[in-house]
């Protein structure tokens, strides 16, 4: 096994616990962000800046990855880590979220949380109109060229061992959270079978993490956690989504964590909004990866200890002071807002990477914070 885990810490007020994953790519302490790096890239940043802004590990995605460059290219480059010169822990998601957000995702205009209620829904026998899932696998429409590609449980972890992150996933059906009671059972089940012929494929010691799903049902989550915990694998994720909110998502995580191996590393996958990193702590989560840090960040906003900051405002124009006079990143130590704002505005490639380095800081910055707070007894 090419990971190891232990536990420094457990909280006696929640779930919450310290623990390192170790890695051939060095430690992690947890809980941590994973720094989401969807095509071998955190976007706007190279590597080293990635590294300075206080990411510890990476997660890129096979799908992407399998349609541009192709894992044979990052193979004969000596896989993912020095094709990307990341000196760190990475993952490789399975590509089973693209079977959510290629295909209901994109036919609804819809992520795993709603931003309002739907009256919509997507019964037993409903079909996305880009996509074709069946017992095998699934048939993808390129959203580079329009051409059809297949993937199944074997191809994704052919691909992830090609792509060689030490840390990977089985491949799974990431459902909608507009999904009937019917369908989520049906895609819950089969991501249990592909479960089983992931584990079977698999020839290399990189380290294979199963998937839980169940979407916004707690016994099905239960159900889920439960069969896929009594798989021997050597880490968890928690994928899908919670239900039209957040909300429930507390009560969901304790339902899945109860049925996990309490020995075993939990990931929350694509989950880690500032205001949901203490509540998944608390529930017992190692690691999670979010797009907010980088998304935000491209689209002009800052996320600092007085809430978020849309930089690209008339007022920030002639604002001489940092974006956060709290943060001691290197960008808060040496840009103005005013500055931010100009190159915003302007259009400038360089306000994207200012941010993302200062978003990354910032959102590190919390999850260390966490990590105290365990050790303090606080949490």
């Amino acid at each position: 096994m090419s990971i190891k885990f232990s536990i420094t810490r457990q909280s006696k007020k929640s779930r919450a616990r310290l623990g390192v994953i170790s890695t051939p790519h060095g430690d992690l302490e947890t809980p941590a962000l994973v720094t989401v790096a969807t095509q071998a890239s955190v976007k706007a940043l190279t590597s080293e800046q990635a590294a300075a802004a206080g990411s510890r590990m990476l997660i890129a995605n096979t799908l992407h990855l399998y349609l541009k460059p192709g894992q044979k290219i990052v193979k004969a480059a000596g896989g993912l880590h020095e094709f990307m010169q990341w000196k760190g822990p990475m993952m490789t998601d399975s590509g089973g979220f693209q079977v959510f957000s290629l295909g209901f995702g994109r036919d609804f205009g819809m992520g795993k949380i709603l931003k309002e209620k739907s009256e919509a829904r997507i019964g037993a026998r409903a079909k996305p109109k880009l996509l074709t899932i069946n017992e095998d696998g699934v048939l993808f429409t390129s959203y580079l060229d329009g051409k059809k590609i297949f993937m199944g449980p074997k191809d994704s972890i052919r691909i992830q061992e090609a792509l060689g992150a030490d840390i990977i996933f089985a491949f799974d059906e990431c459902t909608s959270p507009i999904a009937d009671r019917a369908y989520t059972m049906a895609a819950m089940e089969r991501t249990h079978r592909w479960a089983r012929v992931c584990l079977d494929a698999q020839r290399t010691k990189q380290a294979l993490f199963g998937i839980v799903q169940g979407g916004k049902f707690p016994d099905l989550r239960r159900r889920s956690a439960k069969i896929i915990g009594d798989m021997p694998f050597p880490g968890f994720g928690i994928g899908g989504e919670f239900g039209d909110d957040k909300r429930t998502m507390s009560s969901m995580i304790e339902a899945v964590v109860k049925e996990l191996p309490a020995g075993k590393p939990r990931h929350l996958l694509g989950i880690g909004h500032p205001e949901d990193i203490r509540r998944i702590v608390k529930e017992g989560i190692d690691t999670f990866d979010c797009t907010a840090p980088t998304h935000y960040a491209r689209h002009g906003t800052a996320f600092t200890s007085a809430g978020r900051i849309d930089i690209g405002k008339s007022k920030y124009r002639r604002d001489q002071k940092p974006l956060d006079p709290k943060c001691g990143c290197p960008v808060c130590g040496t840009y103005s807002r005013a500055y931010i704002c100009h190159l915003a505005r302007a259009k400038e490639m360089t306000a994207a990477t200012l941010l993302t380095m200062h978003n990354l800081h910032y959102f590190n910055g919390l999850v260390a914070e966490v990590r105290r707070d365990i050790r303090r007894g606080k949490i």
